[in-house]
């Protein structure tokens, strides 16, 4: 008994061990990948609009598996160079925005229901933009911007419109192509 003992607690160590190698390479890969989404967008970082990566009823994508009534857009942001402002236009097509670390994960995440006035001002940060912004902002005339801070310094916003019907693809993708993603220059 003495020997199948010692064989099933070495079994057993060698299990664990596999499965914690296992899940850590999981956990890792975002961190690892060469082809991940950021290193696709980050063409954008300098292009003032967000750029089609998905056109409705295209197939041209990297994407892969894309809704075809869907028209996708995509811009990449550097907070060290200041806050990112993303602007658009709301109309009749569903217009949603979601901000993505550069290593994997979605940190925020907004419809044109947020819109004012036809007209959706977000503003991606780090905490200590937020706080000169807070400083430096007039009292008597708060800010109708919607404000998010971002957990990581890189990032990517994927902009999504709907096009229910094939006469609505061209205004999607006019709607996604018109969104603009400008870096607010720090003093």
């Amino acid at each position: 008994m003495r020997g199948w003992g010692r064989f099933l607690i070495a079994t057993l160590c060698g299990l664990v061990l596999a499965a914690g190698v296992h899940i850590a390479s999981i956990l890792a890969t975002p961190y690892l990948a060469e082809h991940d989404a950021f290193s696709k967008v980050q063409s954008t970082l300098a292009a003032d609009e967000a750029q089609i990566i998905s056109a409705p009823g295209g197939t041209d994508t990297w994407m892969p598996l894309p809704d075809p009534a869907v028209a996708v857009a995509a811009c990449a942001f550097d907070l060290r160079n200041g806050a990112i402002r993303v602007s658009a236009q709301t109309g009749p097509n569903l217009l949603s925005f979601s901000f993505h670390r550069k290593s994997g994960g979605v940190f925020f995440a907004v419809t044109d229901r947020a819109a004012v006035r036809g007209e959706l001002e977000i503003v991606a940060m780090t905490a200590r933009q937020l706080d000169e912004a807070r400083a430096a902002e007039d009292e008597n005339e708060p800010s109708r911007d919607v404000r998010i801070v971002a957990p990581e310094q890189q990032g990517f916003v994927i902009v999504r419109v709907a096009a229910p019907t094939a006469s609505q693809r061209p205004q999607a993708e006019e709607t996604a192509k018109a969104v603009s993603c400008i870096t607010e220059q720090t003093d």
